[in-house]
């Protein structure tokens, strides 16, 4: 059967707390490129829902959620999607555990998620209840089966010894994001594919990239550009586009990264504030980052947290 995966990634920037990079898999009726989902989902979804007309709000994550606007939209929309697909989503570490293409060994596990987070954190669940029924009927009644969605969930220790081995941020990107694309599509299918992702950065060339993924696997060079770069290997197209979030399946992957980068950070907040009450939350980018780790840095000496668990180099 054809498919759409869609890529994206929540938290490259920041200096605290994990990159979350997660693929949706969709099964079509047609041909890709043919399908609109916007328009089969549309009682149920829209990429700007008018306020109070009950759909869901499915777009490039930055448009669903502001830490002024607050986790509202942004948290219904993922647990019905997450609901509607057959996932659990009563808690952080369940989701973690159901989407995670790898999930850390107890001793690999960051302090801050020992504690987990119930959900929702900010909506009614009865509310979610109701959103997911209508959108299941919805998709149900034009034909559309839920996605599977998997994620990579990247800790900080692993992030800082991928960017020392690539010496490339950027490139570490790159190579997670192809190699959890490689869990939930197999060349060899016979069914068309489409794959479609953000691009990494100021990348154009992504060849090499997926050729140590793919395992001696002819890929063919379609285009390579600022825009957009598109290669084919066997019926699959895979493209590197700016403003990928404007396809379905991609802005569920920016969805559903940019909550899972928004419940460990409310982890990590939690854990640092049940030792410092009166300690500001952080998001972990760059500038407040530093008052963050300044502000704990007694705390962290104190509990023997490694500097390699804490803080992305990077």
């Amino acid at each position: 059967m054809p498919l759409f995966i869609g890529m994206d990634e929540a938290g490259f920037g920041p200096n605290l707390g994990p990159l979350v990079i997660t693929a949706t898999a969709w099964e079509m009726r047609g041909d890709p490129q043919a399908c609109d989902l916007w328009e089969l989902l549309g009682d149920a979804v829209a990429q700007r829902p008018a306020a109070g007309d009950g759909r869901l709000h499915v777009a490039d994550s930055k448009q669903v959620f502001t830490p002024t606007r607050g986790l509202a939209a942004l948290e219904t929309t993922v647990l019905c999607l997450l609901g509607w697909s057959g996932y659990d989503v009563s808690s952080f570490d369940s989701l973690w555990r159901q989407l995670a293409v790898s999930y850390p060994d107890d001793g690999d596990q960051e302090p801050w998620f020992m504690r987990d987070v119930p959900l929702p954190v900010t909506v009614d669940g009865e509310q979610v209840d109701r959103q997911t029924d209508r959108l299941s009927r919805c998709a149900e009644q034009n034909g559309v089966s839920p996605p599977q969605v998997s994620s990579d969930v990247v800790l900080t220790e692993k992030f800082n010894r991928l960017t020392t081995l690539y010496d490339s941020k950027g490139r570490t990107l790159s190579s997670l994001s192809l190699s959890l694309l490689a869990t939930m599509w197999n060349p060899n299918d016979d069914g068309p594919a489409l794959v479609i992702a953000d691009k990494h950065g100021g990348r154009n060339r992504y060849d090499e990239l997926l050729t140590d993924v793919l395992d001696g696997e002819m890929i063919f060079r379609v285009e390579e550009g600022r825009a957009r770069s598109i290669y084919r290997v066997g019926r699959t197209e895979i493209r590197f586009q700016m403003k990928a979030e404007s396809h379905f399946p991609v802005a569920v992957a920016s969805l559903v990264s940019k909550y899972l980068r928004e419940l460990a950070m409310l982890a990590f907040n939690r854990f640092w504030r049940s030792h410092l009450p009166h300690l500001k939350p952080t998001q972990g980018y760059p500038l407040d980052a530093k008052r963050f780790r300044t502000e704990i840095a007694d705390c962290q000496a104190e509990l023997n947290i490694p500097d390699n668990v804490l803080w992305r180099e990077r």
